[in-house]
Parts: C-alpha cells; sequence; structure tokens
C-alpha cells in the first residue's frame, strides 16, 4: 500500500524503535510526534501525527495561510497540497502539515545541522532532501540550486525525514530492503493542477532508486514524494522477503480507508545472516585508440591518486578494425569528476561516458600480519581478509610484494611463501 513519511515513522515505532529517540526534532521545531493505536480491516497498527506545539510561531513565515489548514480525518476528504498527500492525518491538533517558510537547500542543511544529530543520521537526512530537491527540479527544469522546497522544506517533511533517519539509528540495523512499491493509480490534485498516480516527483525519484515502482492496487496516492525519497536513499530493492530469522515485526496506518484493503505499511526486523556492504559507486568509461602502452603501463597508478578505487583496461577493435583499449574505472561518485578529468589528461580522450551503476557489494576488508617461520627466521607477510557484516571470514590473499620480498631472501617459491602465510590467518 506504497509509503509515507508518516507510515514509515509508525511502522518503525510499531517494531520497537523507541519514541524517546525523536527528541532532538521536537527540541528544534514547533512540533510534536502524536502516537495512537488504529486497527486496519483486522489488523493493529500505529498512527503517526506531525502536529504543531505553537501554531502562531509556525505561521511567522509569512506563507499563504491557505497552505497551512490541518489535513482531514481519515475516511474524509484529503487535501494533496502537500509532499505526504492522503497519508496525513490528525487527532484534534493542527496537523504541521504544509507550515513553514519555502526553503532552499542550504536551508535546510542549516535546520539540520543545528540538532546536533548523529553523523550517520545527518548525513542520511540530507542525502534524503537531496533526492527530494533533485527530483523537484528536474520537474520544474531547473537546477538544486535555484530550487526552493515547498511542501517538501515545510515542518512536518523536516520532522519525517529526520525522524525516520532517528529511529533507523536506534534499531541499529544494517540493511534496509524493500519488495515493489505500489504508487496507486488515478489522479491527484496538487498545487500546480490534477495529476495521474504517481506523480511527477515520484516517477523522478523512482529513476533514482534500486527498488521497482508498481502502479495500483487502488485509485489513490499511496506513495508520497517523501516516502519515496526516504526509501530511494536508505532501501536496496527486492523481490519478494528474503531469508529472515524475524525477531520483530510492526505496522504503521495511513490515512485512507479502503473498504478491502488494510492501509498499513509493515516492517520486519531480523538477522538475515552475514552480507555483503553496499557501496555507492560511479563508473566512468572510455575508448582509446592512439595510447601509448608507456601511458597506459602508468594509468592505473595515475587514476587512483586521484581517487580511483579499481582500474581495468580490455582490448578491444575500434572503428575501421583499429585495435584499441576499453578503460573502466571504478571510483565514488564525490571523486568521479576529478577522476574523469584526470583520464582525459593523461589520455588525451575527447570523452568519458558515466555507467548506469549505481552501487556495488562489497567485502568488508582488513589488513593481519601473518608471521612465516623459515629455516628458525621468522618473516611478516600482510595478508588483506575479507568478511561479511557477521564477521564471517570467506577469503584470505597473502600481499604479493610481501611475499616476494620474503621468497628473494629466502629461496621459497612466491606462491609457497602465500599459502603459509593465508593460512596462519585463517
Amino acid at each position: 500500500m506504497g509509503a509515507s513519511g508518516d507510515m514509515l515513522l509508525a511502522a518503525l515505532l510499531a517494531v520497537g524503535a523507541d519514541r524517546d529517540a525523536l527528541a532532538p526534532v521536537e527540541d528544534a521545531l514547533p512540533i510534536r510526534y502524536e502516537l495512537s493505536e488504529t486497527v486496519e480491516r483486522g489488523i493493529g497498527a500505529t498512527s503517526v501525527a506531525v502536529v504543531l506545539t505553537d501554531v502562531d510561531e509556525a505561521r511567522t513565515d509569512g506563507t499563504d495561510a491557505n497552505h497551512q489548514m490541518p489535513s482531514k480525518v481519515p475516511g474524509h476528504e484529503h487535501s494533496h497540497d502537500h509532499a505526504d498527500g492522503g497519508h496525513g492525518h490528525t487527532h484534534g491538533d493542527t496537523a504541521a502539515e504544509g507550515h513553514g517558510p519555502s526553503r532552499s537547500l542550504g536551508e535546510v542543511r542549516e535546520i539540520v545541522g543545528e540538532m546536533a544529530l548523529p553523523a550517520s543520521v545527518e548525513r542520511d537526512a540530507l542525502a534524503i532532501f537531496e533526492i527530494l530537491g533533485e527530483a523537484e527540479a528536474a520537474v520544474h527544469d531547473t537546477t538544486l540550486d535555484e530550487m526552493h522546497f515547498h511542501e517538501v522544506g515545510a515542518d512536518d517533511a523536516i520532522a519525517d525525514i529526520v525522524g525516520v533517519c532517528l529511529l533507523l539509528d536506534d534499531l541499529g540495523v544494517e540493511r534496509v530492503v524493500t519488495t515493489p512499491l505500489s504508487a496507486g493509480g488515478g489522479t491527484v490534485e496538487m498545487s500546480h493542477g490534477t495529476y495521474p498516480v504517481p506523480g511527477p516527483a515520484v516517477v523522478e525519484i523512482a529513476e533514482r532508486a534500486d527498488w521497482s515502482l508498481a502502479g495500483g492496487p487502488v485509485d489513490a496516492e499511496l506513495l508520497t514524494p517523501t516516502g519515496a525519497a526516504i526509501l530511494a536513499h536508505l532501501a536496496d530493492g527486492v523481490d519478494a522477503l528474503p531469508e529472515l530469522a524475524v525477531e520483530a515485526s510492526g505496522y504503521g496506518a495511513g490515512g485512507y480507508s479502503f473498504e478491502n484493503r488494510p492501509n498499513v505499511l509493515r516492517a520486519i526486523v531480523g538477522d538475515g545472516g552475514g552480507g555483503l556492504r553496499r557501496d555507492e559507486i560511479t563508473v566512468l568509461e572510455t575508448n582509446l585508440d592512439d595510447t601509448t602502452p608507456e601511458v597506459l603501463g602508468s594509468l592505473q597508478e595515475r587514476l587512483q591518486d586521484a581517487g580511483a578505487r579499481d582500474v581495468s583496461i580490455l582490448p578491444a577493435t575500434m572503428k575501421k578494425s583499429r585495435p584499441g583499449h576499453l578503460v573502466k574505472v571504478v571510483c565514488k561518485p564525490a571523486d568521479s569528476e576529478r577522476v574523469a578529468r584526470r583520464l582525459a589528461e593523461e589520455t588525451g580522450t575527447l570523452g568519458v561516458r558515466a555507467h548506469g551503476a549505481g552501487h556495488r557489494w562489497i567485502a568488508d576488508r582488513e589488513i593481519a600480519t601473518a608471521t612465516v617461520e623459515i629455516d628458525g627466521d621468522a618473516y611478516e607477510v600482510d595478508v588483506k581478509v575479507a568478511t561479511d557484516s557477521e564477521g564471517t571470514v570467506f577469503d584470505v590473499s597473502g600481499e604479493y610484494d610481501d611475499a616476494t620480498a620474503v621468497a628473494d631472501e629466502t629461496g621459497l617459491p612466491v606462491r609457497e611463501v602465500l599459502r603459509r602465510a593465508e593460512d596462519a590467518v585463517r
């Protein structure tokens, strides 16, 4: 049944996150999180509303009061002039929905930065706002620097996004996955007119996300921009529930009420066993047909100095059947422009492509020092140890240069030195 900011908050609280973890947001903004329990088509669920603690303070920004009306009680008419569509609801107080000024990304960063959040929470929250800003900028054909958040920069959206990041931090989860997200169907009224569901911002966000988007199963806006952006940053997409030793589950209620479907979002927490770590990357590549062997020979070191994580040079057949090379470079997104420039400077290529890969799965790695005894003498060889997220070792690999030095001194074959060093740390 899709996802929204308040449904994600409610589901995480229902599955065991501590309500007190939300205190930094309540201390920084004129809002509070109001929790209640409800039953949706036979399923007990938690409901969360972000409500104002000081209506006058929230309206001193000069925004149009017509955009600050509280959303309606679930089951009645809904206002869609906000980031969380029909998933917002109130419990007798004034909803924070839409309150607060139109803000730039810099202003949002400043507000979040003043909350004194854990570094990882602040980093995740700001990344989510960047996803929202990039989506809005793309829809409105402007740039992120020129973009001002409207509904998604309001106090309730900040409370939703930072709140979800705080609750996930409190739960201490290592990985989040989601099955395909239902967007709903029909049309929705927004500030610029009537749009089909999913709305333009949700489609833009889904293009950047790892998970899949599906229409239905009802004609209503089920997946909101805030919910989509949160999951685009935090969640990997899966087709079905992965193998999991379930420890807890909980349900977060949405604002709509449907005749035959419980409008809830389920969160399941458990131990999925050891896995690899997700690492955000960009893959750069270019074709070369006139680069000398000397330049290619030094290219790996030069690109690694600029921030490349891995460099591959593959033989290729170019136009007019000329022999050439395909250079592929893995780097962090933040380093991609610098690495691309270095690649162009070193090779003279006229263009560098950014490949569509968004992440890779990598093992945790550490260097252990093995002591190898040969003819009564001890020699040290560094060994790279690869583990999964549970610490299970699945690969060890001795450092070739260390092994070569020992082999030169002792007369043993390099592979024998490597074998002894790797056995010592297994």
